[in-house]
């Protein structure tokens, strides 16, 4: 006999929950009767509302702090918890929850909707069936993202699309199953997660007043706007967005700026602006940026690095350690 599952839902806001405004769609309290339908009676379900409700644009390092909190104050008492959230930054909050998380004993699945829940052709009924759905897997143990009856790692994923349904992916990594109501989960590949990580780089704090900062590389001035910025902005990490396998101009001013960064012990991690792209040492272009001491970022993309540098910088991760996560990861190579 199958004991009934019990699911926290915590509600952040976000598309899925909009109502209209004489200012435009904003989130609105009473999802939860509204989404009853959809949720179905196989599993007991507690919904627990974040304050603020907010639109995801709208994200905080502030809201990720409470959220964290609350995970570590109520997860014990559930079989697995669903966040509801908007879609503009959920691939950062999905990959910031799994690598603050790495040791789960039971699932944590986000999802949301680029339509609101009875907007006409809503892609919110099928989201939140998928994402109940996965409750359902008994090798889930990880964060992961539930959406357009697809289950995608949290670690890697980005918002892909505003204008179609398919609105997340993974693009170095296949989806971990597809699911449809009529034929339940196909295609799963949970075995290819990583196994719960060690303690060696487990972040235990968090600090809601770190500076991570971003720069994409661009043809032009961008080089010496990045110099300028460095030189000038306190950051406790750096994502430098570069060329293809992690290349850049030889600017002696970009690179003098970089190497005085890195002296400091603040990690730079050098990523590449290509969905599928991997910042590897392949090409010599790229031997003077790793000259001055950033970190590769192999297939990391930029909502991963964020997370990644944030919890980094609240814990004092070496370059050892970052470098450990990512290649935890399947990530660094």
């Amino acid at each position: 006999m199958n004991t009934r599952k019990r699911i926290a839902i915590l509600y952040t806001g976000g598309t899925i929950g909009m109502m209209q405004t004489e200012h435009g769609l904003a989130p609105c309290a009473d999802l939860g009767s509204r989404a009853q339908t959809w949720l179905g009676g196989q599993m007991d379900t507690d919904w627990h509302l974040a304050a603020p409700l907010i639109d995801s644009s709208a994200l905080t390092l502030a809201d990720w702090q409470r959220w964290l909190a609350w995970l570590h104050q109520h997860l014990d008492n559930y079989d697995g918890v669903l966040i509801l959230h908007g879609t503009d930054t959920l691939a950062y909050s999905a990959n910031l929850l799994a690598l603050a998380l790495p040791a789960l004993t039971k699932p944590v699945v986000l999802t949301g909707a680029q339509w609101p829940l009875g907007a006409p052709g809503s892609d919110a009924p099928l989201n939140l069936q998928t994402a109940l759905a996965a409750f359902d897997l008994p090798d889930l143990k990880h964060v992961a993202i539930a959406f357009n009856g697809a289950l995608y790692r949290a670690v890697g994923s980005s918002k892909v699309s505003t204008e179609h349904a398919a609105g997340f992916a993974t693009p170095h990594f296949a989806p971990l199953g597809q699911w449809q109501p009529e034929s339940g989960w196909q295609q799963l590949r949970l075995h290819e997660l990583p196994p719960p990580l060690g303690h060696a780089a487990q972040a235990t704090a968090f600090n809601p007043a770190v500076n991570i900062v971003c720069h994409t590389l661009t043809p032009g001035a961008n080089s010496a706007m990045i110099a300028h910025s460095l030189q000038h902005f306190t950051a406790d990490g750096v994502v430098l967005a570069s060329y293809g396998h992690g290349n850049a101009p030889a600017d002696a001013d970009l690179l003098a700026a970089i190497a005085a960064v890195c002296a400091q012990g603040v990690p730079v991690l050098n990523i590449s602006q290509v969905a599928q792209g991997c910042a590897a040492a392949v090409y010599a272009q790229g031997s003077a940026l790793r000259a001055a001491g950033v970190i590769n970022g192999g297939k990391c993309n930029r909502e991963t690095a964020v997370a990644l540098l944030t919890l980094a910088a609240a814990n004092g991760w070496t370059q050892p350690q970052i470098e450990q996560m990512l290649r935890h990861w399947q990530l660094w190579v």
